[in-house]
């Protein structure tokens, strides 16, 4: 048995051409951040270096140099020190293949190490796409190759969470023309299921859940577009008889006011396409988004916002939606230790 009752997180940098590394830095310098997890960080040494040169923040943590057994400290961050499969410096603020490189490296170790219940959940520094793709990763996104690594192959989705409020999307990176025929009953279903198992996970007892339509004012009656009436209120009431709190669909321009302010009516919403729910949730709080990796045996998150090349090196970071991920890190964590 632990004699800790904290969560245990493995934590990488992200890419460090971008504003990961200044942000693990201040998460770490927080004094309540290890307060609520024993942490272990794999990063290069001096990319840590030099996210608390920009960050403006000093981290005093224990060095560690085997990840067999590792002997958490109180109030201290392990740190692992780990370049992977690069060498020589880093650049700026651009997309490279060494970036891409050193992210997959990184991320591959804490995967092992959570995987294997050394850490109980994952926490990452934004991410480049194209950095990730130059540097080999197959996959439009880091969430198939999570999926691969981990050697997954039940069904998985990228979850935004914004507060308390969390959205999925029955198709995700898909092009426009192609979201109506992908949209069938077992994808929304699944959709519903995978939202209200990962909400359980973070400590919601009995999820309440959105759906939205596809079509303008939800079809009109079938007067433009029948996806409302023969594919996804269908498998509402399917959700529902499977015991999920599932409601809808409702039109997409207006569900979103039920969950603002005091009224907060649904715990999670389930749109059809990507922009349906990412445009409305970036509007109501960018810097506080978070992206959970749903679906997957091992809780990872992230703050859903990008690299910020723009404003790499410049110490101005906001800090708000790595604390989010962490948080929600921590919970799934504890739940995930629970269930073993």
């Amino acid at each position: 048995m632990r004699s800790s009752t904290k969560p245990r997180l493995a934590v990488v940098l992200g890419d460090p051409a971008g504003i990961g590394p200044e942000l693990i830095a201040k998460l770490l310098a927080e004094p309540s951040t290890m307060q609520a997890a024993d942490i272990l960080l794999i990063a290069d040494k001096g990319e840590f270096e030099e996210g608390m040169r920009v960050a403006g923040r000093k981290v005093d943590y224990t060095q560690i140099t085997s990840l067999a057994n590792p002997e958490f400290s109180a109030g201290k961050p392990l740190f692992y020190d780990y370049r992977g499969n690069t060498s020589g410096a880093f650049e700026r603020s651009v997309a490279t293949v060494k970036g891409g490189r050193y992210s997959l490296d990184t991320l591959s170790v804490a995967l092992e190490l959570t995987q294997e219940g050394t850490t109980d959940a994952i926490l990452f520094g934004p991410l480049n796409k194209n950095s990730l793709h130059q540097a080999g990763m197959g996959h439009n996104d880091e969430l198939h190759w999570f999926a691969e690594k981990l050697g997954h192959t039940g069904a998985f989705c990228e979850f935004n969470v914004l507060d308390n409020l969390w959205t999925s999307r029955v198709t995700s990176h898909i092009a426009l023309k192609e979201v109506a025929s992908s949209i069938t009953r077992d994808g929304v279903i699944e959709a519903i299921r995978l939202i209200d198992t990962e909400l359980k996970r973070s400590g919601v007892a009995r999820p309440r859940i959105a759906v939205c339509g596809l079509n303008p004012h939800n079809g009109d009656n079938g007067s433009f577009g029948r996806e409302e009436i023969d594919i996804i209120g269908p498998a509402v009431e399917r959700a529902r008889a499977l015991g999920m709190d599932a409601n809808g669909p409702f039109p997409a321009d207006t569900i979103f006011l039920k969950v603002q302010g005091e009224r907060r009516d649904y715990d999670a919403i389930v749109t059809m396409y990507h922009d349906q729910g990412q445009i409305a949730l970036k509007l109501m709080g960018f810097s506080r988004g978070v992206t959970v990796q749903g679906g997957l045996p091992i809780p990872i998150a992230t703050p859903a916002h990008g690299t910020a090349f723009d404003i790499a090196t410049k110490g101005v970071a906001n800090l708000s939606a790595t604390l989010q991920a962490f948080s929600i890190a921590c919970r799934m964590g504890v739940s995930r230790r629970a269930a073993a």
